[in-house]
């Protein structure tokens, strides 16, 4: 009983409290979903530090302190990544994507090589249909001097 509400409790805390905790939320559960959507925080908060030091010293004279900001926003923003994976909402709505995932039949690659030729096919067909009718059209209006 008192682990129901713990955990219900856990999942109703608010991202501000749990920024300030290193524990890692069910641990092995969702781990591979969790550990993409980590890495895909992390390259932007990375991307967007990089470009912020490339900018900063435009900015100001002092290269150390220009340095300084972006690291310090970097280190904040990886920590954000990892706790905001760990948040017991996020993380659960992540550990419900894994298991989603898991249940899909993904097909065989005939089964995709197949698709893809009719896919391909279609668009294909399409863009010819689109521009006999664009051709025709173009032609009608010139004959009656709708367009020039």
């Amino acid at each position: 009983m008192s682990k129901d509400i713990t955990q219900s409790g856990a999942a109703d805390a608010p991202l501000a409290s749990e920024l300030f905790h290193a524990n890692v939320y069910k641990p092995n559960q969702g781990r591979i979903v969790r550990q993409l959507t980590a890495l895909a925080i992390f390259v932007i908060v990375g991307l967007g530090c990089w470009r912020l030091y490339g900018f900063l010293p435009t900015l100001m004279e002092n290269a150390i302190l220009a340095r300084s900001i972006a690291g310090v926003l970097l280190a904040a923003g990886l920590w954000f990544g990892f706790r905001v994976v760990n948040w017991p909402r996020f993380a659960d709505f992540l550990i419900a994507v894994e298991a989603e995932m898991n249940k899909v039949t993904w097909p065989s690659k005939d089964e995709l090589k197949r698709a893809a030729v009719v896919v391909i096919f279609t668009i294909f067909f399409l863009a010819i249909t689109l521009f006999a009718f664009d051709v025709i059209w173009q032609f009608i209006f010139s004959t009656l001097r709708v367009t020039s």
